[in-house]
């Protein structure tokens, strides 16, 4: 039987992405018309021919949908450019599966009134993934739109619906772990407490690793960096105690560059002073001067399987329900220096 050519393999043949060829042989823009021609030719060379055309009808696992994207405006904000990043990952993952996405912000003033997304009022979509944190009752009105909903970087406490995540708790536990193993016992962490679940799990990982050491956190050593309701960062949070730990575990790389910035200000020396460790490994370009040593989050996975399993859901197929933590990995950088006791 001979084979059917699909996208992927002009897309090899090329090497460019599926999301090209895509693009290419349905006369959208974002490529030269050089380009466009030579997949024309390729694709006809090869015997490539849509799905419709190969069939009268599409099987299930060929038919595509339109995927709403949903995320806070909050999350989107200037110097918050990890939940951009996802989003554009997870665009990208949606378009290589041959569907559309629609992308929507929701303000806080939409947030404040339940004001649904048009994306769901207008019945725009056919499935959901909402990137970051929303308020629960924000999210118990989007659920009674009946749609498949997947959650991306955040679960709820209930575990009842389908959630993609990074390892939160044990990323931090290794990045506390790892100030250890440079000779730190004096380890304060930064980040706003039930702000976010994430944040928490992570404070909670450093709990764990001080617990092991036979330590216990220090109220002092716990400092803020956002407004717990509203998620807005600030600064001005970011009260430093009368005596300094010589580390501090951050929640995010955002944070750890603010913190870098609140104590040169305040006449220490990173990491000669104080050392820092974040997470995420994805920071505002220009906001901090020093390669910071953090846990990497493996966000294109996170993209792809969360895109996977929303798609399972909508051709209902089998798939992996509940929540997925995707795994990381430490990256040393300048941020951190060795002590001897």
């Amino acid at each position: 039987m001979k084979k059917t050519v699909r996208m992927q393999d002009i897309a090899d043949k090329l090497g460019v992405s599926t999301v090209t060829v895509s693009k290419a042989l349905s006369g959208k823009k974002g490529m030269s018309e050089e380009l466009r021609r030579e997949i024309e030719e390729l694709a006809s060379k090869m015997g490539y021919r849509p799905i419709e055309r190969r069939r009268g009808v599409r099987s299930i696992a060929e038919t595509t949908f339109p995927i709403g994207i949903i995320v806070a405006e909050r999350h989107m904000a200037k110097y918050v450019s990890f939940y951009g990043n996802l989003q554009q990952l997870v665009s990208t993952e949606i378009a290589a599966k041959g569907c559309g996405s629609f992308l929507e912000t929701i303000s806080d003033e939409m947030l404040q009134d339940l004001r649904m997304p048009n994306i769901l009022r207008e019945s725009k979509v056919a499935g959901v993934i909402v990137i970051g944190s929303l308020s629960p009752g924000y999210m118990d009105k989007i659920a009674k739109f009946k749609l498949p909903v997947v959650y991306l970087d955040f679960s709820e406490p209930s575990g009842c619906h389908d959630a993609v995540i990074s390892n939160n708790f044990y990323g931090a536990y290794t990045m506390t772990e790892y100030l250890f193993s440079k000779g730190h016992t004096k380890i304060g962490y930064v980040g706003t407490l039930l702000s976010t679940g994430a944040i928490t799990d992570r404070y909670l990982g450093y709990e764990k690793a001080l617990l092991e050491h036979d330590l216990k956190p220090r109220k002092d050593w716990i400092i803020s960096d956002r407004d717990r309701y509203t998620g807005a960062m600030d600064e001005q949070l970011m009260k430093l105690p009368k005596e300094m730990p010589t580390a501090f575990v951050c929640n995010c790389d955002l944070t750890a560059g603010m913190m870098i910035n609140k104590l040169r200000a305040a006449g220490y020396r990173v990491p000669e002073d104080v050392s820092i460790v974040g997470y995420d490994n994805f920071i505002y370009p220009g906001l901090c001067d020093i390669g910071i040593t953090t846990y990497d989050v493996d966000t294109r996975e996170m993209a792809k399987k969360v895109v996977h399993n929303l798609l399972r859901i909508l051709r209902k197929e089998h798939y992996q329900k509940g929540l997925i933590i995707i795994g990381g990995s430490l990256i040393e950088r300048d941020s951190v220096r060795a002590i001897s006791q």
